[in-house]
């Protein structure tokens, strides 16, 4: 079986949600960001999933530019699914693609990781339902994690699913549970139950429901009240350059290796068995 073919599973592998698609569900925006008291919290709203295609990368990157202009005290991340936090790639963004577009998806992506992963300000994510592969990395990039409790998973299992993590995926892991913990998260393909991920540090609080997860999120960027600004970024950045230095570096490099992997015709072969599955389903 083609490795592609396992990643697609992925679309409906998450318990209780639909099938991923690339339709941008109802009309208003994918992306909603209000202010609570300085702090702003940013909530994903692609039904039925979040699933990242290009649109919602892009609303998500232009929401971090704009809150960053307004200099909050921090920003939280979320989402506005019951059970989803986000399911990672939109799939549908690699079949019969525009190489055009495809190649300013994988660009955008990396601008979304870059952005939030540098955030200037305090970041925390309350993660109120799965987050596989993709959203995952979103919840890592932040600096603080509170995961709802229940039959939820988290991790990065491209592994399992027959293929490798980008570089940036996995320095993004080494930084938030350290080397040896992610070579094994990683090579085993491993999705953590809630107190699994609490237990070796990829969440930092459990939460009983989306309420009390953003709670303890203001209560961690409130430790920072009486921190000076300018030192605490600064900071804050100078610990996280490694990782940023790599995808700048890397940048050129990994676009070129996913529109050759992508293009391929046995890869499109495994899209297009599973778009005609995803057809059938919907015709039921």
């Amino acid at each position: 079986m083609l490795p592609l073919r396992q990643l697609v599973r992925l679309a409906t592998s998450l318990p209780k949600c639909r099938p991923m698609s690339a339709s941008t569900g109802p009309t208003g925006p994918m992306v909603d960001v209000a202010d609570d008291g300085g702090i702003a919290v940013m909530t994903l709203q692609r039904a039925p999933v979040n699933s990242l295609n290009l649109d919602l990368l892009q609303a998500i990157s232009k929401a971090l530019d704009d809150v960053a202009k307004n200099k909050p005290k921090g920003m939280i991340l979320t989402s506005a699914l019951p059970t989803v936090f986000s399911a990672g790639v939109d799939i549908t963004e690699m079949y019969k693609p525009d190489v055009q577009r495809l190649q300013q998806y994988g660009n955008n992506f990396q601008d979304v990781w870059i952005k939030l992963f540098g955030f200037p300000f305090a970041t925390a994510a309350a993660i109120n339902g799965h987050a596989p592969a993709g959203g995952c990395l979103l919840a890592m990039a932040c600096e603080y994690r509170v995961m709802v409790s229940g039959k939820y998973t988290i991790g990065l299992n491209e592994t399992a699913l027959g293929i490798v993590a980008n570089d940036w995926f996995m320095d993004t892991m080494c930084h938030t549970i350290g080397i040896r913990n992610t070579e094994l998260a990683l090579t085993t393909g491993k999705m953590f139950a809630v107190d699994e991920a609490l237990e070796i540090g990829l969440i930092d609080e459990a939460a009983s429901d989306k309420a009390d997860a953003i709670d303890k999120c203001k209560k961690f960027i409130k430790r920072f009240d009486k921190i000076p600004p300018s030192a605490r970024n600064a900071t804050k950045l100078n610990i996280r350059r490694g990782p940023l230095a790599n995808i700048e570096k890397n940048r050129k490099r990994e676009i070129a290796e996913m529109l050759e992997f992508v293009l391929k015709p046995e890869v499109q072969q495994g899209l297009e068995e599973y778009m005609q599955k995803l057809k059938a389903k919907a015709a039921k």
